[in-house]
């Protein structure tokens, strides 16, 4: 009866040929259907106030978190690569890779713009929500990185197989974009999201332009992620996103009162919401639409000549299109529009809400701001886990509410919450040295990591610029276990020769490598993210101020009591007096003109880092001596101030904010 009734509601395109053993009775490829059916009803019932989330990528952790099952042989295309490791140990470079994990994640990120897009609807999910999820199905996602001994990344383009990975369907559904001189049909895709309950389910929509009907090019839309080489096609994205997730939605049937923004990439959802409406009614739909702004650099705004958007608009879209999202520069700016378009902006921290101000002054009345968050059952190891449960006179509500984690600090001085947490943690960093066992690691060694999206603001190779001080802190305070990784854009020259300078320094190292072994990692990914946030010792962001806007990956480390070290800038200025680590390097204390994004002051920064981790290293010696801990040290102080700062800085806590902040009241 669910299933006929599924059916009716949800046109699955090769039912018969392709799911019928994986949608099944009451099962959706081994979760319960009902809760779909249920949501599916609603988001079509005249009475619900549903919200559609627009983001380009999404970033699920589909391979670790609320697994689907897939019945038979998975695509070959769908099992994750085997990678590689650059370190200063070469035999074992030469000799051995990284397994990483059972499948690919869903292949539609690129960085954390789309974990935190993943993890946001989760949250939405966890709140049981009427939030439909539109995105686009990447048929080549971002890009494979390869390293290339001395010559650095090597960007290869990925294949997955969308028809059989596991909870992804395609419906009979198929849209078409009107144009004045082209026509784009695009298949609807749809992946459900569940609650960490299993109790609901939410709808993503990702829209597909490979199919016979369009010419190759238009095909090629939907080929891969955030390609920069081509204003035509980066504008046709747009409109694929925008203009394609409003008439999705419409097709579907879903009663959508709200069009969440996340990013300016779909901010033409705005114009093709107004088609057709008299200038009078423009001011009511802007009410239907709140912008969520994620970057203050330049390269994250997208601006297109003028001549090029009206050579693809209609004459009406482009008229206004010039109303509202023209910029100073006479450019059209999807961030202006997304500003003008929408009765509600917001930037992703306090600091970066300092920074959005600045940079968009005629704007600042309107800018506030929801700082980030990462979804807590997402990223809380099963280890820390279990010792929330064993702890619950303190975390009582922990399935159900991860604010109550800043309760731990009144287990600060419990001996045994203490012990039970330096456990935790060493079980989770015994999984990473198993991993890496090849290459040396070992558990009783301090491990810092720097791992994310490589750009120059970013500064990846701080840590490197004066390897004889690391070798130093290492030979005289105790040895250091260093990983790096993340992935340079195939566009950016700059994010190429930070790797390449960074493999250089580290290739040179092979003499220090019994004190000082560093391991530069490949195909950063959210696998990778989930081992090494919760099992490092130390986590390192050193952005240059001010222009990380937040960051997350330092939050799903502290939700497993690992200490930070970081510049101020993005969460950690509201998170600084928190106890969690330490604060080095450069303030941007006068904004000037931010024309500064490549005076990165690695000199200064860099010796500013190296004394305070040898502060931290030494404290974490004195910790664990040679196996014996001692239970009262301030580095486990920092362990108990980060899970209490968990319960702060994840999606629960925003999502109250963007209800309480951003969307309008019911």
């Amino acid at each position: 009866m669910v299933l006929k009734e599924f059916l009716s509601l949800v046109e699955v395109d090769r039912y018969n040929q392709r799911y019928q053993q994986t949608i099944a009775d009451e099962k959706y490829f081994g979760m319960p259907l009902p809760p779909i059916v249920d949501t599916e009803k609603r988001l079509r019932q005249k009475s619900c106030r549903g919200v559609a989330y627009f983001s380009m990528e999404y970033g699920l952790a589909t391979s670790f978190y609320n697994c689907y099952r897939w019945l038979g042989k998975p695509a070959d295309e769908n099992y994750p690569p085997k990678n590689s490791v650059f370190s200063n140990h070469r035999l074992a470079d030469c000799s051995f890779e990284l397994k990483s994990g059972e499948i690919i994640d869903l292949p539609i990120y690129s960085g954390g713009l789309g974990v935190l897009a993943g993890d946001t609807i989760k949250t939405f999910a966890d709140y049981k929500l009427p939030v439909v999820g539109v995105g686009i199905l990447w048929h080549s996602g971002y890009f494979r990185q390869k390293f290339w001994y001395k010559h650095g990344q090597v960007p290869q383009k990925m294949r997955w197989d969308p028809s059989c990975y596991p909870g992804l369907i395609p419906l009979k559904n198929v849209i078409k974009i009107e144009l004045p001189n082209e026509s784009i049909f695009l298949r609807i895709w749809k992946y459900y999201v569940y609650s960490y309950k299993h109790d609901f389910a939410l709808p993503l929509i990702l829209l597909d332009a490979d199919l016979p009907g369009n010419r190759p090019e238009i095909r090629d839309l939907t080929d891969q992620l955030y390609r920069s080489d081509n204003a035509w096609l980066r504008i046709m994205q747009r409109i694929v996103l925008g203009y394609g997730g409003v008439l999705a939605l419409k097709e579907l049937g879903y009663n959508i009162k709200l069009f969440h923004l996340n990013e300016g990439h779909a901010a033409l959802s705005f114009i093709e919401k107004c088609r057709g409406r008299p200038k009078e009614e423009i001011a009511s739909v802007r009410e239907e639409f709140v912008y969520t702004c994620h970057t203050p650099v330049e390269a994250g705004h997208d601006r297109f000549v003028q001549e090029d958007l009206k050579n693809i608009l209609s004459k009406e879209d482009f008229v206004l299109l010039e109303e509202y999202g023209i910029d100073k520069d006479n450019l059209v700016n999807l961030t202006i529009l997304a500003i003008n378009a929408c009765s509600s902006v917001n930037a992703v921290s306090k600091s970066h809400q300092r920074v959005m101000s600045h940079q968009f002054p005629e704007y600042k009345d309107r800018i506030g701001f929801v700082t980030n968050g990462v979804h807590p059952y997402t990223w809380i190891s099963e280890e820390f886990y279990k010792v929330f449960k064993r702890f619950s006179t303190v975390f009582s509500d922990i399935d159900h509410n991860p604010m109550i984690l800043s309760r731990a600090k009144e287990l600060k001085k419990n001996k045994g919450f203490r012990h039970a947490i330096w456990s935790a943690h060493q079980a989770n960093k015994q999984k990473l040295c198993r991993s890496l066992e090849k290459w040396g690691f070992k558990q009783d060694v301090f491990t810092l990591c720097w791992a994310r999206r490589i750009a120059a603001y970013k500064r990846p190779s701080l840590l490197l610029y004066d390897t004889e001080q690391l070798v130093k802190i290492a030979r005289e305070t105790g040895p250091l276990q260093i990983i790096l990784a993340g992935k340079a854009h195939p566009q950016d020259n700059l994010g190429f020769t930070f790797i390449n300078e960074m493999m250089d320094k580290v290739d040179k190292l092979d003499a220090d490598y019994q004190h000082l072994k560093v391991a530069i990692l490949e195909n950063y990914d959210l696998h990778l993210a989930k081992l090494l946030t919760e099992s490092v010792d130390l986590w390192l962001n050193n952005p240059l101020p001010p222009y990380e806007a937040s960051g997350t990956s330092g939050m799903k480390a502290i939700l497993n009591g690992v200490v930070q070290l970081s510049t101020l800038d993005g969460w950690m200025v509201e998170a600084k007096d928190m106890g969690i680590g330490r604060i080095f390097g450069y303030q941007a204390v006068d904004l000037g003109s931010l024309t500064g994004e490549l005076q990165l002051h690695m000199r200064d920064d860099s010796q500013e880092l190296y004394a305070a981790l040898r502060d931290l290293a030494g404290i974490y010696y004195k910790t664990n001596n040679a196996g014996s801990l001692d239970l009262s040290s301030p580095w486990i102080d920092m362990m108990v101030d980060c899970i209490a700062a968990g319960g702060s800085f994840n999606t629960y806590r925003m999502l109250d904010e963007y209800k309480s902040r951003v969307w309008p009241p019911k």
